[in-house]
């Protein structure tokens, strides 16, 4: 007879499946990082039988190990798979108003991006202000390495993915991969991202990432103008950081409702 698989009928669970789910839990709701013991007192389960199962989980990308103390987290994967609960057209409705009070309040035009592909997907742009003419940039793609909002959506990704090589937008634009990563280094500590003529030579960014309830940053918002309205004498004016920056905790605390 052949070999052949058995589907669990109703009320059947898959134990291995179950154990998984349980390391999965125990990893997102206790200490950074967990070990083998510790799992195994949690679960009240024999070591070797964890091991298999945390085996798979590292495998498929769901679990990571620490090569210097063999505890594991939560993999990359994982973390990348949950970004896509929110779904954008949620995100962009949720983030319409709070985009239009910006707008308002710093008097330029604002933006909401998402990462789509190793890029910014432009999902909503209100218009500055003014009587200038202006062009709708909803849909259109922009560089994570040369604008802000792609900065801090790359700052918290868990691939850190972004296209390869680094291409110059403008003499300003960064091209080396190391002054990247020390340049997402500071957005992280710092909770914002500027973008000072890297993508469009005379205009200035200004970002900052927008999070699910879980704390997963799923969006950026930010502000785009010109450099002598944003900066003077080439330093950013800190009151367009702190109006980005009040917008983007605004929607967050909305998305938590």
């Amino acid at each position: 007879m052949p070999n052949c698989v058995r589907v669990p009928g109703v009320g059947e669970t898959i134990q291995s499946v179950e154990r998984a789910a349980a390391i999965l839990r125990l990893l997102a709701s206790g200490p950074r990082q967990l070990g083998v013991a510790e799992l195994a007192r949690a679960m009240g389960l024999p070591k070797g039988t964890l091991h298999g199962i945390l085996r798979t989980l590292v495998h498929v990308g769901f679990v990571e190990q620490d090569a210097a103390t063999g505890k594991y987290r939560l993999g990359a994967t994982l973390l990348h798979l949950g970004s896509s609960y929110l779904d954008v057209n949620e995100l962009r409705t949720r983030s319409i108003n709070w985009a239009d009070a910006l707008a308002g309040r710093s008097r330029e035009s604002a933006w909401i991006g998402t990462l789509h592909e190793g890029h910014v997907l432009v999902i909503h742009h209100v218009f500055r202000p003014d009587d200038s003419m202006q062009t709708l940039q909803v849909g259109t793609y922009l560089p994570t390495h040369a604008s802000a909002l792609g900065k801090v959506l790359l700052a918290h990704d868990p691939y850190g993915e972004h296209a390869q090589p680094l291409e110059p937008r403008t003499k300003h634009t960064i091209t080396d991969p190391a002054a990247l990563e020390a340049e997402l280094d500071q957005v992280r500590a710092r909770g914002w991202a500027a973008e000072m003529e890297e993508l469009t030579e005379g205009e200035v960014a200004i970002a900052a990432p927008i999070k699910d309830p879980r704390g997963i940053v799923v969006g950026a918002i930010g502000i785009r103008g010109a450099v002598e309205r944003l900066a003077t004498d080439g330093r950013l004016d800190m009151q367009f950081v702190s109006y980005v920056r009040d917008a983007a905790r605004a929607i967050t605390r909305d998305l938590a409702r």
